[in-house]
């Protein structure tokens, strides 16, 4: 019988697996596309050395579109968007 402080085996190595993860930083294939998305897009709205073109309320998407997007920040969303493509290649 082993004493009531000593980890199991089963317990060390789970112990050993967690530190291993918590050891190991996070990179943008961890986290899911829209969470990485929004909190990007959030980053570049708030900071200074992404700046808002002038046109960006009047331009389309694409040719076969009407109208500009609805969205404030669309614009802000398809930087951080294009920018999670571009690393991930």
């Amino acid at each position: 019988r082993q004493a009531p402080n000593h980890l199991t085996v089963h317990q060390a190595r789970s112990e050993t697996k967690m530190a291993e993860e918590e050891s190991r930083g996070i990179c943008v294939r961890d986290v899911s596309a829209p969470a990485f998305i929004a909190a990007y897009a959030e980053h570049l709205k708030n900071s200074d050395k992404f700046e808002l073109p002038v046109w960006s309320d009047t331009v389309k998407t694409a040719v076969f579109k009407e109208l500009a997007p609805y969205g404030d920040d669309w614009y802000y969303i398809r930087a951080a968007s294009i920018a999670r493509k571009v690393y991930l290649r």
